[in-house]
């Protein structure tokens, strides 16, 4: 059984859609031992408290700069056996050092199709106004392994999610979310967990 943690930096909506397939049987070989949060008071510490999950705040402000907070927080993830990490919707920079130690063993989910709008800057609702301001006719979400390069580590699943005449960053947020990132997540870190996923360059493969 691999023990997973989610990192969170608001109210976790990403982590309920884990919590809710962990109560479904849907994650595999796999479940939720911690929830760390990158500041305190945020509502995703309550939903890991109502789900009997240790939750844990690791805030940023608390040291000097991205290498020591990453050092720390790789140090804390060590000290609790994780095996599986899970950004879900964690807004603060980490340097190399986290990476190095979990090697295709991070998951991110993006809220778009990469490398479609994404890297430096695309995050929130960001990634949506600037979807609509190009005008595509779909979007949708990338769950990713995380390396080095913002938004650039293989590719573990994506889902389309169609663009509606009249859609504002909002809705389409909540379109993607509802349709892709809450169905992609679960799907990725369960085949994690079950060591269905082979990491060839940027190529990865699901295993039967």
């Amino acid at each position: 059984m691999k023990r997973i943690a989610v990192l969170v930096s608001g109210g976790g909506t990403n982590l309920q859609a884990l919590i809710d397939a962990q109560n479904r049987g849907e994650i595999v070989n796999g479940r939720i031992a911690a929830v760390i949060a990158s500041k305190p008071g945020v509502y995703a510490l309550d939903r890991a408290g109502t789900a009997n999950i240790p939750g844990y705040v690791m805030a940023r402000r608390d040291y000097p700069d991205s290498r020591a907070y990453t050092i720390a927080l790789r140090d804390k993830l060590q000290s609790l056996d994780i095996a599986l990490v899970v950004l879900a919707g964690f807004m603060t920079i980490l340097t190399e050092e986290l990476v190095e130690a979990y090697p295709n063993a991070i998951l991110n989910v993006h809220p778009a199709l990469i490398p479609s709008f994404c890297g430096e800057g695309f995050y929130g609702l960001h990634v949506h106004e600037r979807a609509l301001q190009y005008g595509v006719k779909v979007s949708g979400a990338t769950v990713h392994f995380v390396s080095r390069e913002c938004d650039g580590g293989p590719i573990v699943l994506q889902k389309a999610v169609p663009v509606e005449e009249g859609d504002t960053p909002e809705i389409l947020q909540r379109r993607i979310m509802e349709q892709a990132e809450w169905k992609l997540l679960p799907r990725a870190v369960s085949l994690f967990c079950q060591d269905r996923l082979r990491v060839e360059g940027r190529i990865v493969h699901i295993l039967n």
